[in-house]
């Protein structure tokens, strides 16, 4: 592979403390050419999320150390990583989890049970409309 592409792959940090669950997502973003970081729990989400800068986080919610609301809570509060999309992946179901989940910052959700496939479409369907927004055009400074 060359190094443009490589320098092109989207990196994801997936978020999972099951350890088959984040073994399946991660064979399944590999074989679609994504750039794959793992963390096993709230932690060491905070601490790679903040070091790598992904383009996306799968995030579970029931994790080691810290929960995922308040590890995306804490992302959103720090100005390097507040706009990276947070998808929060988790077996709770309810009312109550989405509208912590929306207060804590994340972006979108994933209800388990779910397989490897959907998960990577809502990621690859996120980061294309997210690609394709543009940005502010830049200004030229004019010199006589």
């Amino acid at each position: 592979m060359s190094e443009t592409s490589i320098l092109k792959k989207r990196k994801i940090l997936i978020v999972e403390d099951e350890a088959d669950f984040l073994e399946l997502l991660h064979l399944r973003f590999r074989e679609e050419g994504f750039a794959i970081a793992t963390a096993t729990n709230g932690l060491d989400a905070v601490k790679k999320a903040r070091t790598l800068l992904p383009d996306m986080i799968l995030l579970d919610v029931m994790l080691p150390e810290l929960d995922g609301f308040a590890v995306c809570e804490i992302l959103r509060n720090d100005t390097a990583t507040a706009s990276i999309p947070i998808v929060m992946v988790t077996g709770l179901c309810g009312q109550i989890t989405r509208c912590a989940g929306i207060e804590s910052g994340a972006t979108d959700f994933v209800t388990k049970p779910t397989t490897p496939d959907e998960i990577v479409s809502k990621a690859r369907n996120m980061l294309d409309r997210r690609s394709a927004v543009p940005g502010p055009t830049p200004v030229k400074s004019v010199r006589s």
